[in-house]
């Protein structure tokens, strides 16, 4: 059983032992003793010790009854069921407790936030949006209010209800958590980028501009910014403003590149790209970096000049995907010069396959990898946490 499940049935258990105890000796003093609920109480507990946990929840459930002084056991065993992929009965659990006419204001409002996170958890949008829409509107406590509003957003988000999230999130939120700032801007950007599909540059760039006020560090915010430069033709519009991505977060880097390279390339300005590769590769050794800019002297200068760089850098910093592209270089000129060597096509070819199958980057929160840049991890839902992988095999 796990450890935390065990801690769990263990604490509960204890707190229905103490309750039943207590009945136990109020029912001997009525003359009215309660042997039948405890002895369920014993046969959960055997249930427990004997790592039976969904037994012994049922019979904890079964032998307790609904009272003011049991329903934060009711409650957490609820959450338990929830927490455990169960969240049909953790649903049964907390309309039980709802319907009691002796809950407190307070205990009532608590109910309500775990039965709108039991629906969350089941993809019943609807009721626990009816739910978290009234305790954001009338809870009586700061707490539960923050709570449903956390929710909310959280539930919005899934929607893909960009607007509706923020409006939830807008101030109080994202003053408070850095994850919802983070988030927040990212549903702006989600918002220019529909913008940008219809059409309404003017309403996407104001609200990117909302998104860097929120959170400075919004890497996409600048990306979609040059995009809508490169779209009008004002490309030393976008250069600019691509340019301050290393300013932002040196290690998303790599993501200005590509856009920089058909910025340049639609000014016909080799040399500029150049000298802006080469002030980048102060900053940051990147190989993605090093790549574009070998191959956009190689096509200046030839191949010797581009083998030398790369060779020069690999020097400075081992790299697996610089090494492949010194690989190919090296090949092109065999074969410029007739002598082709098959020990280098053995190499390439072990090469290729470790860099096809490495992932590129990786969720700093949760850790799950991919070869794509998601904004949102699809496996924790963050936004903003998935990151270029540096060192040898990354960048």
């Amino acid at each position: 059983m796990p450890d935390a499940l065990l801690l769990v049935l263990l604490m509960a258990a204890v707190a229905i032992g103490w309750w039943l105890g207590r009945r136990e000796r109020q029912g001997s003093r009525d003359h009215a003793p309660s042997n039948t609920l405890s002895r369920d109480y014993f046969v959960g507990l055997n249930y427990l010790l004997n790592e039976q946990p969904d037994r012994a929840i049922e019979t904890f459930v079964s032998a307790l009854e609904v009272n003011s002084e049991t329903i934060d056991t009711h409650i957490t065993l609820g959450n338990l069921f929830r927490t455990r992929g169960e969240a049909d009965r953790a649903v049964k659990i907390h309309q039980n407790l709802l319907a009691r006419p002796t809950l407190t204001v307070l205990q009532s409002e608590q109910v309500q936030l775990e039965l709108a996170r039991d629906f969350l958890h089941l993809g019943l949008f609807d009721r626990s949006e009816r739910l978290l829409q009234q305790l954001v509107n009338d809870a009586s406590h700061d707490d539960f209010r923050h709570s449903a509003k956390r929710l909310l957003a959280d539930l919005f988000d899934r929607e893909g209800e960009w607007q509706a999230a923020f409006d939830v999130a807008y101030p109080s939120l994202i003053r408070r958590h850095e994850d919802i700032r983070r988030a927040a801007a990212h549903w702006l950007c989600e918002m220019a980028d529909q913008e940008r599909r219809s059409a309404s540059p003017g309403l996407a760039r104001k609200h990117l501009r909302r998104a860097l006020s929120i959170d400075p560090r919004c890497v996409r915010a600048n990306l979609l910014l040059a995009a809508l430069a490169q779209d009008t033709g004002h490309y030393r519009d976008a250069i600019r403003i691509l340019m301050r991505i290393p300013d932002q977060d040196l290690d998303m880097m790599p993501v200005a590149l590509e856009p920089l390279h058909h910025a340049f390339a639609m000014l016909n300005d080799e040399a500029g790209l150049v000298d802006c590769l080469e002030r980048l590769l102060e900053r940051a050794h990147v190989t993605s970096l090093i790549i574009l800019l070998a191959e956009t002297q190689r096509k200046r200068h030839g191949l010797q000049v581009a083998i030398e760089l790369v060779s020069e850098q690999l020097n400075r910093s081992p790299s697996l995907g610089a090494l492949d592209y010194l690989l190919d270089l090296y090949q092109h000129q065999q074969q410029e010069q007739g002598a082709p060597d098959d020990r280098l096509q053995l190499l390439k070819q072990h090469t290729h396959t470790l860099l096809t199958a490495r992932p590129r980057h990786r969720c700093q929160r949760c850790g799950f990898a991919g070869q794509p840049l998601h904004w949102q991890c699809p496996s924790c839902r963050s936004w903003g946490t998935t990151r270029p992988i540096t060192g040898i095999e990354g960048e």
